[in-house]
């Protein structure tokens, strides 16, 4: 196999997939990223149908991932009173399983560390394209040369910036954001609405979540105070617990905030560097981001082994076999579900809860769109 020598931005879930599958197929494989160490915070993550299970288990993590899961517990929707409206079912929240995105993390981290290089606080500053490979520039470490580089490095993809063009030409804000903040909220369990907004209390483990209508903000990533001025300006004067849990925010060190925005880009690759994960099929926050992370590395390496590491080719067989699976990020956003407009369809999503035929419509739907591929067995290339 050629062009083995691979770069991969990016060490969430996405990026060590990819390295576990690469190294397996003789890749000498480098993970770079921005942040210091591994990220082991974050929401629950979940996978769901007999396509995600399987890469799982043919990645050998499938037991580990069962006996890690969180359980994947309901979430009590109640009125400003607290007062019990309906159920959105650990079922439909947390899929087949359900797992810290941290332990998951973790464990692809586990598997990858002992023969992959992780380069740890880096970040790619300029890509070049040679007759051979990519020279790549960082910025902090020397530059070098990589036959092939893969973005898994999210929505805000600093890859597909640098090789495809700026943000704004391929990521869509849909209308909310969505934020996560560990905050000492007893139990958990519990949804609050209000138009345009949500809550939901988390546990000891996990964050407690947030989805609020906005039109686009432009605020610092990195900046925790602004992103926490941000979440407090759009809960005030809320009702329920709202004004407990922001009182709560200033003791918070550390608060996640991003968009729900969708990708949309005509093609994964350009030249010697390919997209892969959120980097490439978006955030809408629909609950296959994970999923499509695992199942888009395990296809890409694929499809690059069964090319004998022809890029051309692998990367060609990779669009062609996922892109029909990715359209699932396309099917809208979980933002007006969440946190919907007015108080006439937060009745009406609610209604759905109690609906056993409307839910069990959803839930179908959903496993169509989580096996909706054909799952070739690259085993025999490893």
């Amino acid at each position: 196999m050629k062009n083995t020598k691979v770069l991969i931005s990016g060490a969430s879930i996405a990026g060590p997939a990819l390295a576990y599958w690469l190294n397996r197929y003789g890749c000498d494989v480098t993970v770079v990223e921005r942040a210091p160490e591994l990220r082991t915070g974050g929401q629950a993550v979940d996978f769901k149908g007999a396509t995600h299970l399987t890469v799982l288990e043919r990645m050998g993590l499938l037991e580990e991932v069962r006996r890690r899961q969180t359980g994947g517990a309901d979430q009590v929707i109640v009125d400003a009173d607290g007062r019990r409206l309906a159920v959105m079912s650990g079922e439909f929240t947390g899929g087949e399983i359900e797992i810290l995105r941290g332990d998951l993390a973790l464990l692809l981290f586990e598997r990858t560390a002992g023969d992959c290089e992780y380069v740890f606080g880096d970040s790619i500053r300029s890509l070049t394209e040679t007759g051979g490979g990519v020279r790549v520039t960082f910025e902090r470490g020397a530059p070098r040369t990589f036959d092939l580089v893969v973005g898994a490095d999210g929505i805000h993809s600093n890859v597909r910036r640098l090789a495809f063009g700026p943000e704004e030409r391929f990521v869509r804000f849909l209308g909310h954001y969505y934020a996560l903040a560990q905050l000492d909220a007893g139990d958990g369990g519990q949804m609050y609405n209000e138009p345009g907004r949500m809550v939901a209390l988390g546990g000891p483990k996990a964050p407690s979540f947030f989805v609020f209508a906005s039109e686009p903000l432009d605020y610092d990533r990195s900046d925790v105070e602004q992103m926490r001025r941000i979440l407090m300006d759009a809960y005030r004067g809320g009702r329920w617990r709202i004004p407990e849990v922001m009182s709560k925010l200033p003791e918070v060190p550390d608060i996640y905030l991003d968009s729900i925005s969708r990708v949309e880009i005509d093609r994964y690759a350009e030249g010697r560097v390919v997209l892969l994960g959120d980097a490439a099929y978006g955030n809408t926050l629909g609950g296959f981001g994970s999923g499509l992370a695992v199942v888009g590395a395990y296809v890409l390496a694929g499809e690059l082994a069964a090319a004998g590491g022809d890029h051309r080719a692998g990367f060609a067989g990779y669009e062609k076999a996922f892109r029909g699976y990715a359209k699932v990020a396309r099917q809208g956003s979980a933002g007006p579900f969440l946190a919907p407009a007015t108080p006439a369809r937060i009745r009406m999503r609610n209604w759905i809860f109690k609906r056993r035929l409307l839910f069990g419509a959803m839930m179908r739907m959903t496993d169509r769109f989580a096996t909706d591929i054909e799952l070739k067995d690259y085993g025999r290339l490893g």
